[in-house]
């Protein structure tokens, strides 16, 4: 019997069918058959997590990164927003920005990418995802390999970068630098990105 099968004999007829998991939990492949299945959706530890409405901050920052990083990525990477990767059969988050490398598969038919396509990771933490993005996510992301991560905080009303990397004896994060205005650094490659340029609040 197929995890869908399992899914919806368990499901009482007024929820929808991913609301109970089944006994042995989601796996990564189920988020792309899974009916009515929210947006955005991710699975940690084989749970699905939901993701909030974004913040202002969450989404404007997460946009002119994006655009920004599309000046420094060398010929064959991509910048990807908002896309699920498969660290390990049953985590699959969403980061909010991924640079995937030259052996990553790219079409229109792709939902998700593969730990050793990810060259860098990045979270924008919001109040409802803070554990996750601070705790939870950097500890899967560097035990599936991924090279580089980035957390982003907001810090009265400007991004602060709180940048990682990967110690592969350890396989866990090491700090490597904070940046307030200006995030200069050489690795996965050069960038240069004025990070005022990113947000700004404003206040009546």
């Amino acid at each position: 019997m197929t995890a869908e099968a399992v899914i919806v004999k368990m499901t009482p007829p007024s929820l929808p069918s991913w609301a109970v998991p089944p006994p042995e939990g989601f796996v990564a492949e189920d988020l792309d058959h899974i009916p009515d299945l929210p947006a955005h959706t991710e699975l940690i530890d084989g749970s699905l997590v939901l993701v909030s409405p974004q913040r202002h901050f969450h989404h404007t920052v997460i946009f002119r990164l994006h655009v920004a990083l599309e000046d420094f990525v060398p010929p064959g990477h991509e910048v990807v927003q908002e896309m699920g990767v498969k660290l390990a059969p049953k985590q699959r988050p969403e980061p909010d920005l991924m640079i995937v490398g030259p052996h990553a598969v790219i079409g229109g038919e792709v939902t998700l990418f593969q730990a050793s396509d990810v060259i860098l990771a990045v979270e924008v933490v919001s109040p409802d995802s803070q554990v996750r993005d601070r705790d939870r996510k950097p500890v899967l992301y560097a035990e599936a390999g991924i090279p580089h991560f980035w957390l982003i905080e907001e810090d009265n009303g400007k991004p602060t970068v709180f940048v990682f990397e990967r110690n592969p004896v350890t396989k866990s994060y090491e700090a490597s630098g904070t940046y307030h205005d200006r995030l200069k650094v050489t690795v996965p490659f050069d960038i240069d990105i004025d990070l005022t340029k990113l947000y700004q609040a404003r206040t009546r």
